[in-house]
C-alpha cells in the first residue's frame, strides 16, 4: 500500500502539537511516516517528539523558518506522497483517504488541500458553519457525506495542509527559502506548480480545523509585520504591481502571474534544495 510522508514543523506550541498528533493517530488508517522538523523549541516539544514512536526527528538548534524546515523534512521523506501539515490543526475522520482520492481523481492535479475555518477565503467555510472543537468530527463526517467527491480548481492553496505526489518535487523543486521566517512561500509553491502545468484542487468534502497563526502566536512573532515582509519578497520575485501592504491585506490575483509565465523555465522557476545539515533522531 502506498506510503504518505507527513512533514510537520514545530517551534514551541507543545499543546497544539500534541493535540494535532493525537488527532492524526486517531483518524488515520493509511500507512504514514512521521517527519518532524523542530526549529529550536524550548518548551518540551523535543522531548515530546523523542517519546513519540516512529518519528523521524530533525532538530535544528535555531529557527530556520517554514520554507527551509519544510525542505529539510521533504528531503527525508520516503513516501509516495508528501503531506505538509501545520501543528495547529486537528484532522477529522477519513481526512487522508479523501485527500488521496481527490489527488487520484484527475491526473492534472498537482496539489490537494482541504477546507477549514481559520484560513484564507479560498479554502474557508462560511463563518456561520464553524463547528465547535467538540463537534469537529460530526461536522466533518456530515460534510463528507453531503459533498462526497466535490471540490474546485483553485488559483492558490494555503500551506497549512497540502498533499502531493513526491514526484512534484522533481518537477518544481522545493520551497523558496527567501520567504523567511514564513508567509508567501506557499503562494510561491502553488504558482510554480501551476506554471509547470499542474492544477490545484480544494477538496470540499475534507474539513480539518486550523487554529491559525499558531507558531507566530506561540513565539510572540508579529504576524502582520512578517506578512508584509513576505509580500515585499513576493512582489520582487514575481513583479507584482502592488505595494507589499496591498498584497498582504487585500491580496492579488495568482492567475495574472501564471498567465505571464506560459512556460516552466528551470532556471527561473525550479527551486533547488539547499544543503542543510541538522541533528537527526
Amino acid at each position: 500500500m502506498p506510503l504518505t510522508s507527513i512533514v510537520m514543523l514545530t517551534r514551541n506550541g507543545l499543546d497544539m502539537t500534541r493535540r494535532c498528533v493525537e488527532s492524526v493517530q486517531r483518524h488515520t488508517s493509511e500507512p504514514v511516516e512521521w517527519i518532524a522538523v523542530d526549529n529550536g523549541s524550548t518548551d518540551g516539544t523535543l522531548q515530546f517528539w523523542n517519546s513519540t514512536p516512529g518519528v523521524k526527528l530533525i532538530a535544528n538548534e535555531e529557527n530556520k523558518g517554514f520554507a527551509a524546515g519544510t525542505n529539510q523534512g521533504m528531503l527525508q521523506a520516503t513516501g509516495d506522497y508528501i503531506l505538509l501539515l501545520n501543528n495547529d490543526t486537528i484532522v477529522t475522520p477519513n481526512w487522508l483517504s479523501a485527500l488521496l482520492a481527490a489527488l487520484h481523481r484527475d491526473p492534472s492535479i498537482g496539489i490537494v488541500g482541504p477546507v477549514s475555518d481559520n484560513i484564507a477565503p479560498i479554502q474557508r467555510i462560511p463563518d456561520a458553519e464553524w463547528p465547535s472543537l467538540e463537534n469537529l468530527d460530526a461536522y466533518a463526517a456530515q460534510r463528507q457525506k453531503d459533498l462526497a467527491g466535490s471540490g474546485f480548481y483553485a488559483h492558490k492553496l494555503i500551506g497549512f495542509c497540502m498533499l502531493f505526489h513526491r514526484s512534484l518535487l522533481d518537477r518544481i523543486g522545493g520551497f523558496d527559502e527567501r520567504f523567511f521566517p514564513g508567509n508567501f512561500e506557499d503562494d510561491d509553491f502553488s504558482i510554480r506548480t501551476r506554471i509547470s502545468g499542474k492544477n490545484l484542487w480544494v477538496a470540499q468534502d475534507v474539513f480539518i480545523h486550523h487554529a491559525g497563526q499558531g507558531t507566530f502566536l506561540s513565539n510572540h512573532i508579529d504576524y502582520k509585520r512578517s506578512s508584509v515582509d513576505g509580500a515585499e519578497k513576493f512582489r520582487e520575485k514575481w513583479s507584482v504591481g502592488l505595494t507589499p501592504l496591498e498584497i498582504s491585506c487585500r491580496g492579488y490575483n495568482p492567475s495574472d502571474i501564471v498567465a505571464r509565465e506560459p512556460l516552466f523555465i528551470p532556471e527561473r522557476h525550479f527551486v533547488p534544495f539547499a544543503g542543510m545539515p541538522a541533528q537527526t533522531k
